[in-house]
């Protein structure tokens, strides 16, 4: 299925919204709710937003890895155990 066909009204959210929730449920792919012909909103099911925002929240782990390396903020992992004991 091509993401045209998972573009619909508001309109048809409001008549169909038991059978999208469980569309959604069993796999589909997210919803794209349009009102006044824009595009307004993003349904889709509660695991498929989990698996999103894990995976930003991993992406921005990343990303300040990259600043830091970039910044110098680093130190080698030589000798990590020792320097791990001196701070307790």
């Amino acid at each position: 299925m091509n993401i045209q066909d998972r573009v619909k009204p508001i309109s048809f959210l409001k008549a169909h919204s038991a059978d999208v929730i469980r569309e959604l449920g069993e796999g589909a792919s997210p919803l794209i709710v349009t009102q006044n012909g824009e595009a307004k909103a993003v349904l889709q099911d509660i695991g498929s937003y989990e698996q999103t925002q894990e995976a930003l929240a991993l992406l921005k782990l990343i990303a300040l890895g990259r600043d830091d390396m970039a910044a110098g903020r680093t130190a080698p992992v030589a000798g990590l155990a020792d320097r791990i004991r001196a701070r307790g």
